[in-house]
């Protein structure tokens, strides 16, 4: 699988959240060219505010690899990462982000704030956004326009 295989699988995701009602992010985690974790928003089903895609794919690969430490890993996820994802990232040392569409009020990889180029910082992701934006878009895009009951 390639870049963008993987984000397609991200998108799956994301659409299974819409399904639940969640807004629609989903996210895996890749280790040797295979998915070892895998996560959707979910914070209203659990009642848990940490419970983003990217959080729930890093708990998942964390506990398939035996590691909280994930340094040879890539995240992919379709809605560039918060500050809160962000910084479980930087933790978990993943190597690279990819991320689909650009989220300009709480984006954390360069729209809003950019952590990753924080000098000061202890650990340094390469960020790469922008694959298939426009598919992760529209998704967010008539998931919102649904809940406002305009579809």
């Amino acid at each position: 699988m390639d870049d963008t295989a993987f984000m397609q699988e991200a998108l799956k995701l994301a659409a299974q959240a819409a399904a639940m009602g969640e807004v629609p992010v989903g996210a895996v985690v890749v280790h040797n060219g295979a998915i070892v974790g895998s996560g959707y928003n979910q914070p209203i089903a659990g009642n848990d505010p940490t419970a983003h895609a990217e959080v729930m794919a890093l708990r998942d690969a964390g506990r398939a690899l035996g590691n909280y430490r994930l340094a040879d890993c890539d995240l992919y996820v379709t809605l560039e990462p918060c500050v809160m994802c962000s910084g479980a990232i930087m933790h978990a040392r993943i190597r690279r982000v990819i991320y689909a569409a650009r989220d300009p009020k709480t984006g954390a990889c360069g729209s809003a704030i950019d952590l990753f180029a924080q000098p000061h910082l202890n650990h340094h992701t390469d960020v790469c956004g922008g694959l298939l934006a426009d598919e992760a878009v529209v998704l967010l895009q008539d998931f919102f326009l649904r809940r406002r009951g305009k579809k």
